[in-house]
């Protein structure tokens, strides 16, 4: 039997096998739930290539608090980095759906279902309210390899908060924004685990030849995007 699921247009959010009065991630009111069903007549979601092996996934039009994901070809495997919000059937299949945090968990179990997919996720993160609904195949507590993507756990942000990357490209989510010409740490979340896990992400970026920096909401050169991250470091 199909799962009773609703998705927040205010900030993507997906509920499965409950109906809340409130979106349980933003607090949205229950007048601003829609059907997945009707979800995916309204939205579709489109890629856009950044390199030979990684596409970037966005809900068209733009859904919520608009999030992209990440599509990675690799080691005769496909995976993604987060997940869209719109449950789209067209998409190309997936292997594994892993994530940086529990906030993008989006269609997730409707495509795991649909692809046959493994969906992976830090230990510290699979446990949260917001999960409810979701299933994990493999909950991590360890830096990791598969398939030449490289995964570093981060914390700060949300305890579990992992970072990803494939040769040249790192995949880092929401931990950062943009902000004009400079940058600013998630504000949502504990700041000062955040401030001071950043350091960890330092440590992990030194010495790696890092050409694009792939965003919940951007793609980025990594050199500008380092000037950028240096700067916010320096000012504690």
């Amino acid at each position: 039997m199909q799962e009773e699921q609703y998705v927040c247009i205010v900030c993507g959010y997906n509920m499965v096998n409950y109906h809340p009065d409130f979106c349980p991630f933003c607090g949205a009111p229950k007048k601003k739930f829609i059907t997945s069903e009707e979800c995916s007549t309204r939205f579709k979601v489109e890629g856009t290539l950044i390199n030979e092996k990684v596409t970037r996934l966005n809900s068209v039009p733009p859904l919520g608090l608009e999030h992209a994901a990440y599509r990675i070809e690799t080691g005769g495997k496909v995976f993604w980095v987060d997940c869209p919000s719109c449950f789209d059937r067209n998409l190309k299949t997936a292997d594994v759906i892993t994530f940086t945090h529990h906030h993008f968990l989006g269609a997730s179990n409707q495509y795991r279902n649909f692809f046959h997919s493994q969906v992976w996720i830090h230990t510290l993160d699979s446990s949260h309210n917001i999960c409810r609904g979701f299933t994990f195949d493999t909950t991590f507590k360890e830096n990791f390899v598969r398939s030449y993507i490289e995964a570093f756990h981060i914390g700060g942000h949300t305890p579990g908060f992992t970072l990803y990357f494939l040769e040249d490209v790192l995949f880092i989510c929401d931990y950062v924004f943009f902000k004009k010409t400079d940058m600013q740490f998630n504000p949502f979340g504990p700041q000062e685990e955040t401030k001071q896990c950043a350091a960890t992400i330092n440590n992990v970026l030194q010495g790696r030849r890092i050409n694009n920096v792939c965003g919940f909401n951007y793609v980025a050169e990594y050199r500008d995007w380092r000037e950028r991250f240096d700067r916010l470091l320096s000012e504690g």
